[in-house]
């Protein structure tokens, strides 16, 4: 397997600690996104898009972060990443889906970039950032304040940890206070203990800054 991917993209690290988790190794391959190199006409090729991070294994090449977790997990059933029970699962993706499609997408580097082609000031760009970390980490907070710990979803990491931890560090990079989150900094304490969310960190990474 080849991943294509960047250390601080978040969807990217989502897909890193999916292959740990499984115990699976992948080639990793950079494309350093502030240079651009994920426009490279090889690249789009591959992922017509223009994002990381892109699966290839063997002739197959799956693009989007959470569908290749989804097609790890059912190719590759242990540790399941999502519930046997269908209720139960559906909770899990729509956390995920709440970062992944709601908070990450309009606060990632392409987005920031076109608000400061705009003539927003450096400011009020990391203002907006912060300000989507917020209010999508409160929400998240709340889907899961009546939830067993330690993890998201009880007492294994789900879909929704893999999405949850790459979140927070963008959240602090953005310098949102996340004290105001105990249940969900609970779940990050739990996943940051296992060495597959520790290896799969973004300064591990051998393109790492």
């Amino acid at each position: 397997m080849k991943l294509h991917g960047y250390f601080r993209s978040s969807a990217s690290y989502r897909v890193r600690i999916a292959l740990n988790l499984k115990g699976l190794t992948a080639e990793h391959l950079a494309h350093h996104l502030r240079k651009g190199q994920q426009r490279a006409p090889a690249y789009l090729a591959l992922n017509p898009q223009g994002l990381v991070p892109t699966l290839q294994d063997a002739d197959a090449i799956l693009t989007q972060s959470l569908a290749i977790i989804e097609w790890l997990d059912e190719t590759y059933p242990e540790p399941p990443l999502l519930p046997q029970d269908r209720m139960r699962r559906a909770k899990v993706r729509a956390f995920a889906l709440a970062i992944a499609c709601d908070v990450h997408p309009v606060q990632n580097l392409k987005v920031l970039a076109r608000l400061r082609q705009l003539g927003i000031a450096e400011e009020q760009v990391t203002e907006w950032a912060a300000w989507v970390n917020r209010e999508g980490l409160a929400a998240c907070e709340t889907l899961i304040a009546g939830e067993a710990g330690p993890f998201c979803f009880g007492a294994a990491p789900t879909l929704a940890d893999l999405c949850l931890v790459p979140q927070l560090a963008n959240a602090r990079r953005f310098g949102v206070d996340l004290q105001a989150f105990p249940r969900l900094l609970q779940a990050e304490t739990a996943a940051k203990a296992l060495q597959a969310f520790a290896d799969a960190a973004p300064e591990r990474q051998p393109d790492a800054e």
